[in-house]
């Protein structure tokens, strides 16, 4: 049993240094170190393991479950930002804002059925990511940004400007976003809608079998596409701060960012914002769900001026690989 119990310590330490780890992509960009971010992935299956092992300590009566239950204590935010419980919230001057990768709306997925769906939120402000260039004859009330196939704005408000941002290093044509300045009851408010370039994975490339050797390669490989992929995402990174930074007008972020919580891109595009789940959402803020795992990669963040009064994945429509994400925000004073 003293083994046994030895074995488990071993095992509870190494994954409380794994889940420092991932707290480590607020400082260590990925261009210097991104198997911290490779962390950020595997934090749902950390902590509930963290959890569990911390609850077995409890039970056995030692003393070391305390150690661990205080060490816990760090990862509370974190673990908000994938699940949470929020009072509810009233404002004024309460706006609706949509973001929602509608991959293309091809296929199945219903070109038709989502248009229906838009329409129906009346929201006052829609993000799309993978737009694929479709126009929205049903949404005959909205402005639009020109779109490039990725991301548009559509609004029900006066569009001031708009403008695509590429990082240094694009050379696919791919935007890191689109900013458009909007005019809302008199005031201005710059909107990003963000689109962080795809790690382009396929089911059958995660899918594990009965082949280790097989499953061993598909692991490599997704780790030679990830770690890439995070790098590219720095430059994507810095160019939307300075863009963020320099805003005359109060900033609501938004889409889809191909990035977990905790991760090197949450950390430093939410920085000075604040994340409208961890504000006003309920429950758990998986947004992805083609893979049978918890993933949340789209969000909408504002500026600290403006608070969100709700936050809500709306998982009654399977329209996309995403589920659409709906906030109100407050823009009156707090």
């Amino acid at each position: 049993m003293k083994i046994f119990r030895l074995i488990l310590l071993i095992l509870h330490l190494g994954i409380l240094f794994l889940l420092l780890g991932s707290l480590m992509n607020a400082y260590i960009p990925p261009k210097i170190f991104p198997w911290f971010n490779l962390l950020s992935l595997g934090f749902p299956i950390l902590i509930v393991s963290y959890i569990i092992l911390t609850i077995f300590w409890v039970f056995s009566w030692k003393k070391r479950a305390f150690i661990f239950m205080f060490a816990g204590l760090a990862f509370i935010t974190p673990v908000k930002r994938w699940v949470n419980f929020s009072p509810d919230k009233k404002g004024s001057s309460i706006i609706k804002v949509v973001s929602f990768n509608i991959k293309g709306g091809a296929g199945t997925m219903g070109k038709k059925n989502i248009e229906e769906f838009l329409k129906s939120q009346n929201a006052d402000v829609i993000l799309l990511q993978e737009d694929g260039g479709r126009q929205f004859p049903v949404l005959k009330d909205y402005q639009r940004t020109a779109s490039n196939g990725y991301i548009s704005i559509l609004t029900k408000h006066k569009i001031l400007n708009d403008k695509l941002i590429y990082s240094s290093d694009e050379t696919e044509g791919i935007p890191a976003g689109l900013q458009a300045d909007i005019e809302i009851r008199g005031k201005v408010y710059k909107f990003l809608n963000i689109y962080l370039y795809p790690f382009k994975f396929e089911k059958d490339m995660v899918r594990l079998n009965g082949d280790s050797d097989a499953n061993e390669q598909k692991l490599k490989d997704v780790v030679k596409r990830l770690i890439p992929t995070f790098k590219k995402h720095q430059g994507q990174v810095d160019v939307l701060r300075r863009t963020i930074e320099s805003s005359p007008y109060p900033v609501i972020l938004t889409g889809d960012f191909n990035s977990v919580p905790n991760s090197y891109e949450y950390y430093h595009l939410s920085a000075g914002l604040e994340d409208a789940f961890l504000t006003a959402g309920k429950g758990s803020a998986t947004s992805f769900h083609d893979y049978k795992f918890p993933i949340r990669i789209d969000y909408v963040f504002s500026s600290e001026s403006i608070r969100a009064v709700s936050y809500v994945v709306d998982r009654s429509v399977s329209l996309s690989d995403h589920y659409p994400v709906i906030s109100e925000l407050s823009l009156g004073e707090k």
